[in-house]
């Protein structure tokens, strides 16, 4: 029997967005390496006959293919590509009548996304302005001084007629950011979604709503919505055409999503999912009612928005996301797996059962993975939580106390969901196969529990859900699975947080990894991209007077004399969304106060890391340092030929 390295998890591929037709008789999908290479991603687009289990690749060019919609006949589809200029995708379409690929466009600056419409002879594009002759000057002389402000890029709707290939720029929106767009199902006008910029610092409290008339081009302006606002649907009702989004639930900017809906008529908003205890995700167009996606603990709800209800159709386990349907609405694919197997598409009735009809990694047929169980447990205060526990590779319970890594997710707006925990970060699974029992706790502030679960850590990030996490390990040294001498902690993003929040407090772990993690929520939002998402969850800013801020007590540098815990610290160079800035406070702390630390960048690398080469370094290297400070003095065989 194989066993799991860390080349078998980053050279896997995985299926994205899939796309069905309208007719329901084929699927279209993205598929995408876990790693990158080289300077791109190469992906692929394929086609599935949803009547049985055969897929072919609908293209053969090396490029980076995204975004596939179908037309209304569901005799074409389209795409985007960069097979002519790499790194400028174009729309492309198929035509499945002859199998042939044209070349719909050649913008200069690229095409972003696209939606083909009701009228067979245009496709709306959303795309930047073309560089100009001024700008192209500019650029040869180095005149590119940089004012905020002014020239910044800001996405625009286009309209392409594929008689004549012209594109033209409807006017209509002020010079607003586009960020989605969704035509009305009986070919009417399109809901178009704006930012007043492309700062998404600022933009997405900024959102506003628009109807446009393709024929007339000609825009009218709904107003503003909540923060955050994003897919889109279309349905009709006793009283005219509805428009729902998911959204931030006022007047909150960091947590607890919502479907909202809005008679275009009489400009009526209503929250539908107000008190419910699952947190929505996505919605899905149809003719009729749009589909909902649910998180729910630690599985997938899928519901009809009913005009006066919401009905339940479908429960899940695990993750279930890229909702896709046919008109009807009585075919739905989906992306989504199990605990042992990673996410593949799957089709069927809204109402289930689904099956699955991609078989993306079989590489990973023969591993044998450690146990995945659902934790239930009660925090101080009684409140309800839930999490994961996966057991050594070959193990159960039983064969405890085993060292214990404790992965906390990030978000906050979050959560683990009772699937595959096998990805390119430090995960379960990869832990497992090394001899560690792996805790994944769900604590509050996270996803999957309601409104209210939500929000209760905004300004006091690091707080309840603190003691959440640690009521969870307590229990599982207490059940005999953790051994207390033996804990570590990790975690990404916030998880990275957490963990660093975690060694300033206790004594407890012999081991930290903090990844792309905040270490001083006044310096991320002044510096990060979320800057008044983040400052609504450290509670304050920099800026609100000389102090004490609220965010210093929250924020984990604060307690960094207190930390003797050995620390690996990892961060992508150029993270905008967690700057590397965090990373280099943390370190020149522990410097100063001689604590036993590892500090690695990924140059090139954002907030997720994408090159092959960093994304193995990443799992050997973490896999490493809990070895040395978790594992026995006399060690063990080294997995995989991972340093011990």
């Amino acid at each position: 029997m194989t066993g799991l390295t860390a080349d078998l998890v980053v050279d896997g591929r995985e299926p994205q967005t899939p796309a069905l037709a309208p007719n329901g008789r084929l699927l279209g999908y993205v598929l995408a390496p876990i790693s990158r290479a080289g300077d791109h991603l190469d992906t692929e687009l394929w086609l599935v006959d949803t009547d049985g289990v055969a897929s072919r690749r609908a293209t053969a060019d090396t490029a980076t293919e995204s975004r596939p919609r179908w037309s209304a006949d569901s005799q074409t589809l389209f795409f985007l590509s960069d097979r002519t200029e790499r790194g400028t995708p174009q729309l492309h379409r198929l035509t499945l009548a002859d199998g042939t690929v044209t070349t719909c466009t050649s913008w200069s600056g690229g095409v972003i996304d696209h939606l083909p419409l009701s009228d067979p002879d245009l496709v709306a594009l959303l795309a930047e302005d073309e560089p100009t002759e001024r700008d192209a000057r500019r650029a040869r002389d180095r005149d590119d001084a940089i004012v905020v402000g002014e020239r910044e890029p800001r996405t625009q709707l286009r309209l392409l007629d594929l008689r004549t290939g012209q594109v033209v720029s409807p006017q209509g929106f002020a010079d607003r950011h586009v960020v989605e767009v969704r035509q009305r199902p009986d070919g009417g006008p399109l809901a178009v979604l704006t930012w007043a910029s492309a700062d998404n610092d600022h933009g997405p409290r900024t959102n506003q709503l628009h109807l446009f008339d393709p024929t007339s081009e000609t825009a009218e302006n709904l107003g503003p919505v909540a923060v955050d606002a994003r897919s889109l649907a279309w349905w009709p009702g006793d009283d005219g055409w509805h428009l729902g989004y998911v959204a931030l639930t006022p007047p909150l900017l960091q947590a607890g999503t919502a479907v909202f809906d809005l008679a275009v008529e009489s400009r009526v908003l209503r929250n539908r999912t107000a008190g419910l205890s699952m947190c929505p995700t996505e919605l899905c167009q149809t003719d009729t009612a749009p589909l909902a996606v649910f998180a729910d603990g630690l599985n997938t709800t899928v519901a009809r928005l009913d005009h006066t209800d919401l009905t339940t159709l479908s429960h899940h386990p695990g993750r279930l996301d890229n909702l896709t349907a046919t008109p009807t609405g009585d075919t739905i694919a989906v992306r989504t797996g199990a605990r042992y197997e990673p996410p593949n598409v799957h089709i069927g009735a809204p109402t289930g059962p689904l099956r699955r009809v991609t078989h993306t990694r079989p590489e990973l047929d023969g591993i044998t993975f450690g146990t995945q169980q659902p934790l239930a447990y009660r925090a101080v205060d009684g409140l309800d939580l839930d999490g994961l526990l996966v057991l050594p590779v070959g193990r159960n319970a039983s064969e405890g106390p085993f060292p214990l890594v404790t992965i906390v997710h990030g978000g906050p707006y979050d959560r683990y969901a009772d699937r595959c925990q096998l990805f390119w970060f430090p995960s379960a699974q990869w832990l497992a196969a090394a001899g560690y029992a792996v805790f994944l706790p769900n604590p509050r502030g996270g996803q999957g529990h309601g409104h209210e679960f939500a929000a209760s850590v905004a300004g006091r990030v690091g707080q309840q859900e603190w003691t959440d996490i640690l009521t969870g390990i307590d229990l599982l040294i207490a059940e005999g699975v953790a051994d207390p001498d033996r804990l570590g902690i990790a975690g990404w993003s916030h998880g990275g947080f957490m963990s660093a929040w975690a060694i300033g407090q206790t004594d407890r772990f012999r081991a930290a990894l903090v990844g792309a993690g905040i270490v001083d929520w006044g310096m991320l939002a002044a510096t990060g991209d979320n800057g008044q998402f983040e400052a609504a969850l450290g509670g304050s800013t920099g800026w609100s007077g000389i102090g004490p801020h609220p965010h210093d007590a929250v924020s984990p540098i604060s307690f960094a004399s207190q930390i003797r815990t050995p620390v690996l610290i990892v961060h992508g160079a150029e993270d905008t969304n967690v700057p590397l800035g965090q990373a280099v406070y943390l370190h020149r702390a522990l410097r100063h106060f001689d604590v036993e630390h590892e500090f690695v960048t990924y140059p090139r690398e954002g907030h997720a890391i994408r090159e092959r080469h960093h994304q193995l370094d990443l799992l050997r290297r973490t896999r490493a340092w809990f070895d040395r400070w978790l594992q026995p003095p006399a060690g063990r065989t080294p997995v995989d030929g991972s340093p011990s």
